[in-house]
């Protein structure tokens, strides 16, 4: 079995007074480790079988140390070192498959194997993670659960200190578990924990990317990107503009942008874009619109709904502006992202 793993990672996390996880930090996760890695983690915790989180002690965390050191893995033996003499609580977390998160421990994981760029959206089962994380007070001090917030203010003002509450959520900001590589955020808060951007990508101040979405590459991130939407390599969001998630009134219709597609400024899109695709600024497309299929001299083809046209590549979608009417015909201008505005060199 020890070769099937699907993620083992060492963490530190946060409690509250009743002993329960408000969140979990793992520094550098492991994703399919090789067997010798999986059974230097499993002979040193008694593991048993699924899925298990143990909560280390200095002894485990010696025998654990012994066996990593046997493998020459420095990168968890590091790990380790920083963790001995913690305050906080260590943890071991073993996921042999990939079943849906049952404890809080096991959700974070998840997430930050997301934002590692191990997994993409939708590549890992998150059903059922809601209920395994608490709604928190993120401060500058850490997670506080909301029923000890305001002792821990007072105490904070009584030493003459300020606790100060960045948001109130069951996420975290991306940023603070997990920076990845090549890409540039104007305002992290806007990102969440569990979302995968690519390498190249640009999040200007009012974009925003929530957990189990992303991009794939190189893209302008300026509008929404919601649950479960996946933008590929060269797209430009348009300021303020939306995509629809499973969260957000998309159902089951998984929402995805293709490459090299703009979707304008305050426009939105509620189906599957394929390649070069181009939404006009101020168009929500949904999967319900009546749409007007124009030739190349603009005559009328025929009306269909937005949704027989997902995943279509090289279309132009625009609004009429005598009629009011929604129309669509063939996108024949790709999409170029300015090379100098991009670099993140």
């Amino acid at each position: 079995m020890a070769d099937l793993f699907f993620s083992i990672a060492l963490g530190v996390g946060s409690k509250n007074q009743q002993d329960n996880w408000l969140e979990v930090y793992y520094p550098a996760p492991l994703y399919k480790p090789s067997a010798e890695l999986a059974n230097a983690f499993t002979s040193a915790l008694s593991y048993q079988q699924s899925n298990q989180t143990f909560e280390l002690t200095d002894d485990t965390l010696a025998a654990l140390e012994s066996n990593l050191a046997k493998l020459n893995a420095q990168d968890q033996l590091a790990i380790i070192k920083a963790f001995q003499g913690s305050r906080r609580p260590v943890v071991a977390t073993l996921l042999a498959t990939d079943e849906a998160p049952q404890t809080t421990p096991e959700a974070y994981l998840k997430l930050q194997l997301i934002s590692h760029r191990f997994v993409k959206p939708h590549g890992t089962n998150l059903s059922g993670m809601f209920p395994l994380l608490p709604n928190v007070a993120w401060t500058n001090q850490g997670a506080v659960d909301l029923a000890e917030l305001p002792q821990r203010q007072l105490e904070s003002r009584l030493k003459g200190e300020l606790l100060e509450v960045n948001s109130v959520d069951k996420f975290p900001k991306m940023t603070d578990y997990v920076v990845p590589a090549g890409v540039r955020i104007a305002d992290t808060a806007r990102v969440r924990l569990g979302a995968y951007i690519g390498e190249g990508t640009t999040i200007m101040h009012e974009g925003f990317v929530n957990f189990n979405a992303g991009t794939e590459g190189k893209s302008m991130v300026e509008g929404r990107i919601s649950a479960g939407v996946m933008v590929a390599e060269g797209s430009d969001l348009g300021g303020g503009c939306s995509t629809m998630g499973t969260l957000s009134g998309g159902n089951d219709i998984v929402i995805s942008v293709g490459k090299n597609c703009l979707v304008g400024a305050n426009a939105g899109v509620g189906i599957p874009l394929g390649d070069r695709c181009t939404i006009e600024a101020g168009l929500y497309v949904t999967a319900s619109s009546k749409v007007n299929i124009l030739d190349d001299g603009n005559q009328l083809v025929k009306t269909v709904k937005a949704k027989d046209l997902a995943g279509h590549s090289d279309l132009l979608f625009r609004r009429n502006s005598l009629s009011g009417a929604l129309e669509c015909k063939t996108n024949k201008s790709a999409i170029e992202l300015n090379e100098e505005l991009h670099s993140h060199n």
